[in-house]
């Protein structure tokens, strides 16, 4: 089988990056390919997976080019998700990182993000001692959880809250004895995936969707929900100072993730899932690379 990957790489970490991974781990023959490149695709492989990574939406794939699919990760962000509707009709399938997405077009089918265990989850010396009370690496985004954020700064000063390279992630959660997550518009987000993997308790908002559930992600026994932001705090303050019991839920959470939710396993799920459709065919030799 030979995997055309079609995505740009404006940052090292995209999630494409991560496919390219499971393509090797899994032993499949793959090319990547830029947008400004896929016109030039030929009928030289076996399945032609489009990755989003928030770039032009509108660029296409030649006509006759089967399956091709299209993995749509911002569905939770009203102006990405105007332009994956417009364009689903593409693709013989489009794989939603959020369910309800998926739910809400004719050839949709859920496939969550994950983690990568050699990334997310590696081992680190340093790590054995936590270092900060509470970790949360990305932006402050909107309202409400940049209020979040600047509350648990004052609260919690011996934290890490703020912007860091790809590369030191995993060291920063697994330094830390809590692990922090707001998700926007009740997303199941990488961050989830990224704190759990690296064996750190993961207190996140409860969703108003029961996504985590159907992950197998249980509240108490995998992580932490908080339903407000005194509950946040109050939860916070337990768990920094019950260590056995924050340490039996992060090593739940991290054995769950690692075995279920990686990316080797979304990549297994999304070919099972194309080659169930009954006008494809998935799997014969796509022969030389397709990329003239």
């Amino acid at each position: 089988m030979r995997i055309a990957l079609i995505f740009d790489k404006p940052r090292a970490d995209t999630t494409g990056v991560y496919f390219e991974r499971a393509c090797r781990t899994l032993g499949l023959a793959y090319d990547h390919c830029s947008l400004r490149d896929a016109a030039r695709l030929t009928a030289a492989y076996d399945v032609y997976l489009r990755i989003d990574h928030g770039g032009d939406y509108l660029v296409g794939l030649p006509a006759g080019l089967r399956p091709r699919v299209f993995f749509a990760i911002d569905t939770h962000l009203p102006h990405s998700w105007k332009k994956i509707r417009r364009i689903a009709s593409r693709y013989d399938v489009v794989f939603c990182a959020q369910a309800e997405a998926a739910s809400r077009l004719r050839n949709g089918a859920w496939l969550p993000l994950a983690c990568d265990p050699a990334i997310h989850g590696a081992p680190d010396e340093a790590a054995a001692s936590p270092v900060w009370d509470v970790a949360f690496v990305g932006t402050d985004g909107g309202i409400p959880r940049k209020f979040y954020l600047q509350a648990l700064r004052e609260r919690y000063p011996n934290s890490f809250i703020g912007p860091a390279d790809h590369a030191q992630l995993a060291s920063i959660y697994r330094r830390a004895r809590v692990g922090f997550n707001y998700s926007i518009h009740d997303d199941v987000n990488m961050r989830i995936f990224e704190v759990l993997a690296a064996e750190t308790l993961l207190v996140t908002n409860q969703l108003r969707h029961d996504d985590l559930g159907r992950l197998g992600l249980e509240d108490r026994r995998h992580l932490v929900l908080y339903r407000s932001p005194r509950e946040l705090f109050d939860l916070i303050e337990y768990y920094l100072a019950h260590p056995a019991e924050r340490q039996a839920i992060a090593q739940e959470g991290a054995h769950v993730v690692r075995a279920r939710h990686t990316y080797v396993r979304r990549l297994e799920q999304l070919l099972a899932t194309v080659s169930r459709q009954p006008t494809l065919t998935v799997g014969q030799p796509g022969g030389e690379s397709g990329v003239r």
